[in-house]
């Protein structure tokens, strides 16, 4: 191992980019699809041999001495954003007529600009580096203050956060309901990197307790926290039916389509239960399902009231039009809550919208160079301002996400709402057959973790499914499925939803803690008394 350390230390121009570019992409293979941890085991001890040789000449000074580092992280990330994100290209294709020219900028820009974080992180603890652990502490310390960047500067992007990739299977998931976003990113890279410690003698040993402690209390705290939940969740239960019509994106808004996609969404709601099954008390459709203005189509509401009873209601995913301040309208993205009657009981609109996609960051500007959001049948989205529950009949109640706005850590911490369930509606079409619909489930699995509240996932085309509060999935369709899920929803009990202290504290004081660590260690390494 020291030998293969030292010929990694001591690679310099294309051959250590190279090997940054490949230790990137090999890392991104530990989150879904793939959800292969080992690989993220082998990517960081390498990132940590490159940082080791990625040394200034003597003569820079300043900032410019991280200049080596900088560059080595920002080939690590781009190889890990250029194979972990590829897939968001395939939305251009959908009209490739009008946005295949964009196809460079979503395939190499996004990782591009993406990679910034990672450079951002390698120079940061570049700056508190040493020769023993202190030095996998301070990457670790540095990563999870570059994923907390990355999901909150420029509207936030915290896509395949590292510290996913200890978390592909619920028995993984649930040191978030202690350690928040922050903690597990900290550690997994902690983790992630121990093994670098093979090519040397000093501190060996604490990185192999260190990394088989860690490693033993995740999987042990959440194979306790399973074991309760089978005991102490109630017998509550709510009976859902969600619907997955699966309408190819190209179809989705074409004139000639929509009374054809209107009427596939109220066949799958009318189809019979199995029997035996109770009829669903709620029945959600996707985002955007509705293909037309309500206000263009008044007979369209009617028909959802017809193809409900009255004790149902029934969530839908719509555009929505409101004048606008200078003569024309604003548009929303939002979920309506219609009753057995007809009538709008409720909505939510959309509050964090995509970039690019539903609008157009400096859209004056921009446009004069011919850039457009992809949602141009509408010309772009305005956003909502707040998030609150929706009122779903039967004294329950859901917290609404719409697509993307799942991906966010901590935007429904435990004990904060008195919704009964998260609800997201998305329509990841736009994606095909990639990762992405795979990785987009996968984060909406967390939120249902961090809350502790059941999540129903509607989906246009894949992945549907309803979700416990300890993030198992209860049932599902899969991607290019077209059907009608039924699933009774079991409602988490009240106890289980207090928690045990303020959320994600524990992994901003563990950052801290191991920041200050490696901060010590490096200024020991440096006094020449020692």
């Amino acid at each position: 191992m020291e030998r293969l350390a030292g010929k990694i230390i001591l690679l310099s121009g294309a051959g250590r980019a190279l090997a940054a570019l490949a230790a990137g992409a090999l890392a991104s293979l530990s989150q879904a699809p793939f959800d292969f941890p080992l690989a993220a085991f082998i990517a960081f001890p390498v990132l940590v041999w490159l940082l080791d040789g990625a040394v200034a000449a003597p003569e820079r000074r300043g900032l410019r001495r991280l200049g080596p580092a900088f560059w080595v992280g920002w080939l690590f990330g781009f190889g890990y954003f250029l194979v972990g994100l590829w897939w968001t290209g395939n939305a251009l294709l959908v009209e490739a007529d009008l946005f295949a020219w964009a196809l460079p900028l979503a395939i190499i820009g996004l990782p591009a600009l993406l990679a910034f974080f990672y450079a951002f992180a390698a120079a940061l603890a570049k700056v508190a580096w040493s020769d023993d652990i202190g030095r996998i502490a301070a990457l670790a310390v540095a990563f999870a203050l570059a994923e907390w960047l990355r999901s909150v500067l420029f509207t936030g992007f915290p896509w395949n956060a590292v510290g996913y990739a200890a978390m592909p299977v619920p028995v993984a998931m649930q040191s978030l309901v202690v350690l928040g976003a922050v903690g597990m990113n900290v550690l997994a890279v902690f983790v992630f990197s121990l093994p670098a410690l093979l090519a040397g003698r000093d501190h060996l040993k604490l990185g192999v307790m260190l990394g088989i402690g860690l490693v033993a209390l995740h999987l042990g705290y959440g194979a306790m926290r399973l074991s309760r939940a089978e005991a102490t969740d109630g017998a509550e239960t709510v009976a859902i039916r969600v619907i997955q019509p699966s309408i190819l994106q190209s179809q989705k808004w074409d004139m000639a389509e929509r009374d054809r996609i209107f009427q596939a969404h109220l066949d799958l709601t009318t189809r019979p239960v199995e029997q035996g099954d109770a009829a669903p008390d709620v029945i959600i459709w996707p985002e955007t399902s509705v293909p037309f203005l309500f206000s263009d189509r008044p007979d369209a509401l009617a028909a959802l009231g017809a193809a409900i009873n009255d004790d149902q209601r029934l969530l839908a995913g719509i555009v929505r039009a409101r004048a606008g301040s200078e003569g024309g309208a604003d548009y929303y993205n939002s979920i309506v809550v219609i009753d057995g009657s007809g009538e709008i009981v409720d909505a939510f609109d959309k509050v964090r919208l995509v970039p690019f996609g539903e609008y157009l960051p400096f859209q004056d500007f921009l446009s004069r160079f011919g850039l457009r959001q992809l949602a141009q049948n509408i010309g772009g989205f305005s956003a909502g301002t707040t998030r609150r529950p929706l009122d779903l009949g039967n004294g329950i109640s859901g917290l609404p996400f719409i697509c993307y706005e799942v991906i966010f850590p901590g935007i429904a911490p435990r004990g904060s709402t008195d919704a009964r369930l998260l609800v997201n509606v998305t329509n990841d079409a736009w994606f095909g057959d990639t990762p992405g619909p795979y990785q987009h489930f996968r984060q909406a699995q967390f939120r249902a973790v961090e809350s502790g509240l059941p999540l129903v996932r509607a989906a246009n085309n894949g992945i549907s499914a309803a979700v416990d509060g300890y993030g198992r999935v209860i049932d599902g369709l899969a991607l290019d499925a077209v059907g009608a899920l039924d699933v009774k929803v079991p409602m988490t009990s009240a106890d289980a939803l207090v928690p045990p202290f303020r959320a994600g504290v524990a992994g901003w004081m563990i950052l801290i803690v191991i920041g200050i660590a490696a901060t010590m260690n490096n200024l020991r390494s440096r006094n020449p008394l020692n």
